[in-house]
């Protein structure tokens, strides 16, 4: 029998790149905890019906790409393809309306959808992902944009576009459907297949195909800011003024509608020029409907999601790998001197410095090997004499200095130590 394999659509984060994702991690919650939003967790299952209610029978994501399977309860039960459902069923059934005010959150994990895999595009994706309930201010859309502007500029992408758009209430949205259907239907014979399948169930998923022909047809569909009432303008001209109020460049895209359901008033797409074909990082909007959809009081609420599959492509283009090398590199041998050296380790670490503990047991020659190639400022050495002495050897890798300590007075010299890192860091970057 041949070795297991990881399903189609899926793969491994292995150590050499993971440096990555935490680092992106970082970042994020650091911007997103300096405006107080605070994490939530919410399942990795849900009940499918969160999603049909939610998202929309009519949608692509629920008609044709959630992975859903019964419990031996006989639930239906659904691996959540996106994240914003699931929060607002945590908003909804843990009373957290009941606070009042704003409630700001963010969440972090896996989606799945059964789609076809492709370079930044898996069945089981990453995301981060932004939700601000309880305001449905435009100051709320130009807060949850610009933190997803601040937290890629932060992590150092450049060719960055931002494209708006408003797709108005739902009274808006029907008109704008009855216009669109009335615009297509002649050229029903000429759109791609999955256009002439959305055109009576979702015809404003139209508008975001990709096939030649189907793009031409779209250049000419009627504008669905001729469609929008005048509040719903009001809104949308606000968000373009405080954008432009934040020096945050933006284009109006009358294409733009996002692939779900509950989207109203502003819809965003955040890109990259360096990702080809699946260029959006971050896409998101106002829903504002959502809340009461799914059985809870009436609350305008706006998000985002930010696609970490893609985002690493990007990092991955721009800069190394975080450094994981270690401070001190530790080599042992004998019985005794082993011992010792798991203690040092241990103490070390507890002080706040990174420490590898060779295991090896081999000879003092190939640990030293395995020292250099760590890419350690230092090595520690602990062979029978220190052992009998409690003493260590420090030995700078860079510059070959070396010196004897006390095992106990290496300890209490943490802080020079740190000092004396950072210098030969220094010198040997």
């Amino acid at each position: 029998m041949g070795t297991i394999q990881t399903p189609p659509g899926t793969r491994d984060i292995l150590p050499g790149e993971i440096g990555y994702w935490q680092y992106v991690e970082t970042i994020t919650t650091e911007i997103l905890s300096r405006a107080m939003y605070q994490e939530i967790r919410a399942p990795i299952f849900e009940q499918t019906s969160l999603f049909e209610r939610g998202i929309g029978e009519a949608t692509d994501v629920v008609g044709k790409e959630m992975y859903t399977f019964k419990d031996r309860g006989d639930r239906s039960l659904t691996l959540r393809p996106e994240g914003t459902a699931g929060v607002v069923r945590a908003f909804l059934q843990n009373n957290l309306y009941a606070m009042g005010g704003v409630q700001r959150l963010w969440y972090k994990g896996p989606m799945f959808r059964y789609e076809r895999p492709q370079a930044g595009r898996q069945r089981q994706f990453h995301q981060i992902g932004l939700e601000l309930l309880g305001s449905g201010d435009p100051r709320a859309d130009v807060e949850a944009i610009a933190l997803a502007t601040d937290i890629l500029k932060t992590l150092g992408l450049q060719s960055l576009k931002l494209d708006i758009n408003s797709v108005g209430d739902r009274s808006d949205r029907q008109r704008y459907r009855e216009a669109l259907v009335n615009y297509f239907l002649p050229y029903k014979d000429e759109l791609d297949f999955d256009s002439q399948d959305r055109l009576e169930r979702n015809p404003l998923r139209i508008l975001d195909s990709k096939h030649p022909r189907t793009k031409e047809i779209n250049q000419n569909a009627p504008n669905i800011v001729e469609y929008l009432t005048d509040k719903s303008r009001q809104h949308f001209d606000q968000v373009q003024q405080l954008l432009t109020d934040l020096n945050i460049d933006y284009q109006l895209n009358p294409c733009l509608v996002r692939g779900l359901d509950y989207y109203t008033h502003t819809a965003f797409e955040i890109q990259s020029e360096d990702l080809g074909a699946q260029a959006t990082v971050c896409g998101g909007g106002r829903y504002d409907g959502l809340v009461a959809e799914l059985g809870g009081p009436d609350t305008p609420a706006v998000g985002w999601a930010i696609g970490l599959e893609r985002l690493i492509i990007l990092l991955k283009q721009i800069k190394d790998a975080p450094n994981t090398s270690p401070d001190f590199y530790i080599v042992s041998r004998g019985e005794k001197a082993e011992g010792q050296a798991l203690i040092l380790a241990q103490k070390l670490r507890y002080a706040g410095l990174t420490v590898e503990l060779d295991l090896s047991g081999s000879a003092f020659g190939k640990q030293f090997k395995r020292a250099d190639r760590s890419g350690a400022i230092a090595c520690l050495v602990l062979g029978e004499t220190e052992a009998q002495t409690q003493t260590v050897q420090l030995k700078w890798l860079a510059s070959q200095e070396q010196k004897t300590f006390n095992q106990g007075e290496l300890i209490t010299q943490i802080e020079e130590l740190k000092e004396q890192l950072t210098r030969h860091k220094q010198t040997s970057g």
